[in-house]
């Protein structure tokens, strides 16, 4: 296999490119480490059993987002836990599977650890993708069309903060940084609660997709972040909503056609 970068015409952007043509996996807010105990290892077993499925055809795995419902990285320390979950990644890697890691607003705060010991690409902003011969935008979608949204705005820019992770980690002892971490992850999660989850929170990333579209050549979106999954088609543009593996579990392939679906896990808890 060879990657490599190419232009596309009218825009000037560089986009990733791969030359063999086999399957492409994503999945985005597993949210490793929520919920009671029994739930959280029950979840990550899953993930890592769909991995091992997903790995029989795949050329990449896309994690789109709050793998981990917190991680915080300090230089010499990293969280307790899923090691299930890690000794796959590298497992993976090591046998020839592109594993590709966006960060989320969950695990926004990912060092160099995932890179150096499991071989993870990992990404903090929105990338363009070249894949079996079709251009895929590929983002979390936390920090999209959100202009309306003071608290939402701030809140994104403070914990983005290269100061204030640097003051995080110096004056926070690790037990009560995931402490913290956990909390505030936990009381985002629930304001996503199945409850309050329907189509219409999609609607802020599909509009932005057809902005983005109009100016650019894009023939698949894939998102996470909403909890709702949805497979939108509009015309030429086609949306990928994926859904959180709490409530909606499920995962997208694009296959050696250039054809994107949305496929779902049976809910389980």
């Amino acid at each position: 296999m060879r990657r490599f970068a190419v232009r596309v015409p009218g825009n000037g952007d560089s986009v990733n490119c791969l030359e063999r043509f086999m399957n492409h996996y994503f999945a985005s807010d597993i949210h490793l480490g929520a919920g009671g105990e029994a739930f959280a290892g029950e979840t990550e077993r899953r993930f890592v059993a769909w991995l091992d499925d997903a790995a029989k055809d795949a050329e990449s795995i896309f994690l789109v987002g709050d793998l981990f419902d917190f991680w915080f990285e300090y230089r010499e320390v990293v969280p307790k836990g899923f090691v299930r979950t890690l000794g796959k990644l590298a497992e993976l890697t090591d046998r020839g599977v592109r594993v590709v890691f966006f960060t989320g607003n969950h695990d926004m705060w990912v060092g160099d650890y995932l890179a150096r010991e499991c071989g993870v690409e990992v990404y903090t902003s929105p990338q363009r993708f070249c894949l079996n011969g079709k251009h895929l935008f590929i983002a979390h979608g936390d920090n999209m069309k959100i202009d309306g949204q003071p608290v939402l705005k701030l809140l994104n820019t403070v914990f983005r903060s290269r100061t204030l992770r640097w003051l995080f980690s110096w004056l926070l002892h690790p037990d009560w940084a995931m402490r913290f971490g956990h909390w505030w992850s936990g009381k985002s999660r629930k304001s996503h609660a199945a409850d309050t989850l329907d189509v219409s929170l999609t609607e802020p990333l599909i509009q932005y997709a057809r902005e983005y579209a109009a100016m650019h050549d894009v023939d698949h979106f894939v998102f996470g972040h909403m909890h709702f999954p949805r497979d939108f088609r509009e015309g030429n543009l086609h949306v990928i909503n994926l859904g959180c593996w709490e409530q909606y579990p499920s995962y997208a392939v694009l296959d050696a056609s250039g054809e994107l679906t949305l496929r779902r896990l049976e809910a389980f808890r």
